[in-house]
């Protein structure tokens, strides 16, 4: 048991603070990297508009030059269309996979839905195999449920 529950609290304090969204998304991502040893990159990736693509938002990790991803590529474009979580336990058994760096293994997305409708992801990367299990997606959903009160 990983008990994240417990930095729920923490993600509804940063939540209720009177800031511009930009920034609670930001504290979010260093509280959850801060806080889970096998988070080593988190991010928001959010749709552009009308446009079929996703675009990168407040993060913290390695940097990417992955800023705008078409839907259906790589896990966050795959999340985009299918709007279903995407556990991936090993990026090197995954066909459609868009490499940030080396050092990532395993990745998890979960889908922000906002009144119904999906408005851009979690993306969580770990530079260790198979980390991420049902714990972690019902947590990261209960935070995207958080923030879609922001919307």
């Amino acid at each position: 048991m990983k008990n994240l529950e417990r930095l729920l609290p923490k993600v509804e304090e940063i939540i209720r603070k009177d800031q511009k969204r930009e920034d609670i998304l930001l504290e979010i991502c260093q509280l959850l990297q801060n806080e889970v040893d096998y988070y080593n990159w988190v991010g928001f990736y959010f749709r552009n508009g009308n446009k079929e693509e996703l675009v990168l938002g407040p993060y913290v990790g390695a940097p990417t030059d992955h800023t705008v991803i078409p839907f259906g590529k790589g896990i966050c474009g795959q999340v985009a269309v299918s709007n279903q979580n995407f556990v991936v336990p090993d990026v090197s058994a995954q066909d459609n996979y868009i490499a940030c760096s080396f050092t990532v293994k395993s990745e998890i997305v979960i889908p922000l839905f906002v009144k119904g409708e999906n408005i851009g992801q979690i993306d969580i990367d770990s530079h260790v195999l198979d980390p991420f299990n049902e714990e972690d997606e019902r947590f990261l959903e209960q935070v995207n449920q958080m923030i879609a009160t922001l919307y």
